[in-house]
């Protein structure tokens, strides 16, 4: 059960978070220490110390909340002894559209206070969202990862689970047939064809596989290894560009050749 400081935290909190987003700039500042300390989400990268520079902060942040942005607590947890006390809380703090686009987001707000003549004051916050910078190394794999599935379905002869990472606006320079093939469904008959051709499983191997990542785009390219039941390996140049997705890499491009005979 929450203690009557506990409480008195909470809603000085909840009233601070309430003038944050009504641009209240007053209500904002009143239970804070005159030294505070906050560390941000943009710079400076040692804080913002002291209440005048506190104060500076927040005008440009209300112009974001008049815009129809959120400032809004989804968790709060208090812990208060008897002169010092710290919250920790969860916020929604977006655009419609961002909110909307990223519904998985929070502010985190982390809040440090201590009593001052008998009521609470605020004298350390610290503000940041995670870090949602790919890893590039993890990013890779998981390219990789996509070949190696690709690999098993062939093997497998599974057609749906071929075509599963390819993007449905996907457009493909194969080696025979048209000039290009736009679009899953095009992409999909060309490796249905491919897949009955052969009496057997087809074995694929890109022994030189290499994979480029930058941001949400990935480019792969090797040697494609192709051996048929029973036939002799075919080798052949690929090249394969990829797009992040919220369901994982897709490829978009796909270019396949053989050099051209002298």
């Amino acid at each position: 059960m929450a203690t009557a400081d506990e409480k008195e935290i909470r809603e000085l909190i909840e009233r601070w978070a309430h003038a944050v987003h009504v641009g209240d700039l007053d209500t904002v500042l009143a239970d804070h220490a005159r030294d505070i300390v906050m560390y941000d989400v943009p710079p400076p990268h040692d804080g913002v110390r002291g209440i005048e520079d506190y104060a500076q902060t927040w005008p440009p942040f209300f112009g974001f909340q008049a815009s129809g942005a959120s400032f809004d607590i989804v968790e709060l947890d208090v812990t208060a002894g008897d002169d010092v006390a710290f919250a920790h809380a969860l916020l929604l703090c977006d655009t419609p559209a961002e909110r909307a686009a990223h519904p998985e987001r929070r502010l985190r707000l982390t809040l440090g206070l201590r009593k001052e003549d008998g009521r609470w004051v605020v004298a350390h916050e610290h503000h940041s969202f995670a870090d949602e910078t790919p890893i590039a190394e993890e990013d890779e794999q998981a390219v990789r990862a996509v070949h190696r599935g690709w690999v098993a379905d062939t093997a497998a002869g599974d057609l749906d689970g071929l075509v599963a990472t390819i993007a449905d606006d996907v457009v493909s320079y194969e080696m025979a047939g048209k000039l290009e093939y736009v679009g899953i469904d095009e992409v999909r008959e060309v490796c249905r064809e491919g897949l009955e051709a052969s009496p057997g499983p087809v074995d694929w191997e890109i022994p030189d596989l290499r994979v480029s990542v930058g941001g949400d785009l990935a480019v792969s390219w090797g040697i494609d290894h192709l051996t048929p039941a029973g036939g002799e390996t075919v080798r052949s140049r690929g090249t394969r560009v990829f797009r992040r997705t919220p369901d994982g890499w897709r490829m978009v491009h796909q270019h396949l050749s053989f050099p051209a005979e002298g």
